[in-house]
């Protein structure tokens, strides 16, 4: 058994060999930001103070050889070679307070909807006790046996007494997970679940106008956050910005309209990119409509969800107009 040591808290944890760090951390309910799992964000740099590690295969892009010089690495990836590895991990945001994420649990496969051409919804039940999570998480589904490796999908809707979760499943041309699930996943199939994961959260007691931006299935944390902080009776102004292609591509239209309706707060604006909006509605990407909407960010809390390249031109965007 090999150990972890945070710093500056000096808090130790036990890491069983063959374990990443990443997963260590959220077994005991510390939240280490993450988001991809796989070494190609970067979201979970940590910086290595003493020990070894076998950081694995990572994407270039995601720690630079500079970072790697200075001793920092990935954890999702890294696992400890060395009996003790020293973490500089001690943040507000490593004090525990996640679930810790429950592996191979099983649900059974109630619905499957048609959302766009290429976006599915898949709605799932627990056949024992349901999980526990924090809007904005996300679940790890495949079939490993099959070949069909696990990938992360953000859980769709907030918590429900009956713990139903909802995904929106982007049918991926060169993947192996999400055809199955589009095309061999069926309704009354018990498949089994990892959830949760990510620190994509939003903050209950936030006192702030609120932005979401979001294309394709990246509405689908953006959902789950809306539905808490509204039905939560968050106070201040709520905006969503969806990105889509066509008009065909708009997900969930009718239910954002009817939160639309519900909330006098919250407002739904849509904009396309390949088509004109007949309507008068918005046209172009996020980085050109948004300052048309809002000029000035700098008192707002911001979520994006997306593609790679859709996060960061709305980073870009939100920094110029403010956004902390």
């Amino acid at each position: 058994m090999k150990k972890i040591i945070m710093q500056p808290s000096g808090k130790e944890i036990d890491c069983p060999s063959g374990e990443t760090v990443l997963s260590v951390l959220e077994k005991q309910g510390y939240a280490l930001p993450n988001n991809c799992r796989a070494g190609a964000c970067g979201e979970c740099k940590i910086k290595v103070l003493s020990g070894e590690f076998d950081q694995g295969f990572i994407m270039d892009m995601a720690l630079s050889q500079e970072d790697r010089d200075r001793g920092y690495g990935l954890m999702c990836m890294a696992k400890p070679t060395s009996d003790v590895l020293e973490i500089e991990f001690g943040t507000e945001d490593a004090q525990p307070k996640l679930f810790p994420p429950v592996e191979n649990s099983w649900h059974i496969v109630t619905d499957k909807i048609q959302r766009t051409e290429k976006i599915l919804e898949l709605r799932l039940s627990p056949l024992g006790q349901g999980i526990k999570f924090w809007p904005g998480q996300y679940a790890m589904i495949g079939d490993e046996s099959t070949g069909h490796p696990l990938r992360p999908y953000s859980i769709a809707n907030s918590p429900k007494p009956n713990g139903e979760l909802s995904f929106l499943i982007t049918k991926e041309r060169e993947g192996k997970t999400s055809p199955w699930i589009h095309e061999e996943v069926n309704i009354g199939d018990n498949i089994k679940i990892n959830a949760p994961y990510g620190t994509f959260l939003g903050d209950p007691s936030v006192d702030t106008p609120i932005l979401c931006l979001a294309s394709g299935s990246g509405l689908a944390p953006i959902l789950s956050l809306l539905n808490a902080y509204l039905s939560r009776g968050h106070k201040n102004p709520v905006t969503l910005l969806f990105s889509a292609k066509t008009k065909a591509d708009l997900l969930d239209f009718g239910k954002l309209k009817y939160l639309e309706s519900k909330y006098v707060n919250f407002k739904y604006k849509f904009t396309l990119t390949q088509e004109s909006n007949k309507e008068g509605g918005l046209e172009g990407r996020i980085e050109k409509v948004l300052p048309q909407l809002l000029s000035d960010l700098s008192n707002h809390s911001v979520y994006i969800a997306g593609g790679v390249s859709f996060v960061n031109s709305c980073k870009k965007i939100v920094d110029k107009l403010g956004a902390k």
